[in-house]
């Protein structure tokens, strides 16, 4: 085939089929979002796009949050939607639906969500899925489980030890501790320390009922995997899947398998995540078990652009939590505006908010809706400078990651300890719940009959 940089143009064509636009069209890249690869498309002029989140929705068959469920959602919980909700940062949802439903009628569900441990630090992207998962608790007030996939980062990354992923599964646990979760509705638990361990009994259970419901073929068409995936990536996903079935914590849900297989889960995650549970909704009620239900996320973009996500494995493009007030305002001061590139511009033209970095966070971490109103329209108007979003946008943050700060200080070893230990949870509905009636109702009843006997004598 000929190198269309060398075939001639030809008077008379049409422009599409000259040698400059086939070259366009070569350079033209669809967007890839997968758990290990995320980045916007490439325009046929060979510029980066940012993600097309509706794209996504038709291309992973999900449903959109719309206005409407919105108001249900409200009207149900009696809660406001969290700033992520109405500012369409979460966006999408597989039967959320069926969750509001269980709720309204008392019926008990849990919340499942995790972490990749490939780096000692989170980032603010990795808080994103955390602090909207811990509003999720709060408002429904249902247990959660919390996974950190040392296993999974070891078996895809070609240099990490597993002693290294592991340390960073420990220090990750902490930061995601001090989000501010409820101790006595959250079990968080690495891979290779509970699944291998005498708990994990009931987990590797579902993980080889999973596993063999699931098929190479299955995967390879979910991840675009090939034959030089190692396989021990191969059969993770089936231990992905495990972990949204309720039997696979007894100590939570209690023995009765048949009563626990019809708990439901949803799964904060962001969209990369849903390529793992779109085959494990395929596998789970071959296995008699609840689909998992989802609600997805947008990433948080990258310092560098809205093309693609932080990355905790590239320090240019991301702010960490363990990041000083000083590298912050660098940070930030250093990354992609949506300003005009002379003052003049800026004022005759305004800013850009759907490609610039500063408004993009701020609309992540800015509580006010006014406020976000009052900034976006000044800056597209030309009234506000790159500068002055800018200073707003390292307020906002320095203030979000120094409060981080405060509280990761309170996360000791021994409360780390006890997130991780296998235990009953507190929650409505619980095995513990009906525990305590019954001692109650037995302590009554007690009572009433020693009464009784003192009154007869």
């Amino acid at each position: 085939m000929a190198d269309v940089s060398k075939v001639p143009d030809e008077p008379g064509q049409p422009p599409a089929v000259t040698a400059p636009a086939l070259a366009a069209k070569a350079a033209a890249k669809e967007q890839v979002i997968t758990p290990f690869d995320v980045s916007g498309g490439v325009d046929e002029t060979g510029r980066a796009v940012a993600i097309d989140y509706d794209k996504l929705i038709v291309t992973f068959g999900s449903r959109k949050i719309d206005q409407e469920l919105l108001n249900r959602f409200e009207r149900t919980t009696g809660r406001k939607p969290h700033r992520m909700l109405r500012r369409g940062l979460v966006f999408s949802h597989r039967d959320l639906t069926i969750i509001l439903d269980k709720y309204e009628q008392g019926v008990p569900f849990f919340l499942y969500t995790g972490r990749g441990p490939s780096s000692g630090s989170l980032h603010v992207g990795h808080t994103v899925p955390f602090e909207f998962t811990k509003y999720l608790q709060d408002v429904f007030n249902v247990p959660l489980v919390i996974m950190l996939t040392d296993d999974e980062k070891y078996f895809h990354s070609p240099k990490l030890t597993l002693e290294e992923v592991h340390d960073f599964a420990l220090q990750n646990a902490a930061d995601i501790i001090a989000i501010g979760f409820d101790i006595k509705k959250t079990f968080m638990f690495i891979d290779t320390d509970y699944i291998d361990g005498g708990s994990g009994r009931a987990f590797n259970y579902n993980v080889r009922l999973m596993g063999k419901r699931t098929t190479i073929n299955q995967v390879k068409g979910t991840f675009g995997w090939n034959d030089s995936n190692n396989i021990a990536e191969y059969g993770f996903p089936a231990v992905q899947s495990a972990a949204s079935f309720a039997t696979s914590y007894p100590f939570i849900f209690g023995l009765d398998k048949k009563k626990v297989a019809k708990v439901a889960c949803l799964i904060p995650c962001a969209i990369d995540q849903d390529p793992y549970f779109r085959q494990c909704r395929d596998n789970a009620e071959k296995l008699k078990y609840v689909k998992p239900a989802l609600i997805h996320s947008v990433f948080l973009p990258s310092l560098k652009g809205a093309e693609t996500k932080m990355s905790a494995s590239d320090t240019d493009s991301s702010i960490y939590l363990s990041d000083t007030d000083k590298q912050i305002k660098k940070k930030i001061g250093a990354c992609f505006s949506g300003g005009q590139a002379t003052r003049e511009l800026h004022r005759e033209l305004g800013g850009r908010t759907a490609v610039d970095i500063p408004f993009q966070y701020l609309k992540f971490f800015l509580e006010d809706d006014d406020e976000l109103e009052r900034i976006r329209s000044a800056y597209e108007k030309g009234d506000m400078e790159t500068s002055e979003i800018k200073a707003i946008c390292i307020r906002e943050l320095q203030g979000y990651v120094s409060a981080f700060r405060e509280r990761r200080k309170a996360v000791t070893d021994q409360v780390r300890a006890e997130f991780l230990r296998p235990r009953p949870l507190e929650f409505r509905g619980s095995p513990l719940e009906a525990m305590q009636k019954l001692e109650k109702e037995q302590e009554i009843a007690a009572l009433e009959k020693k009464l009784a006997e003192l009154r007869a004598s």
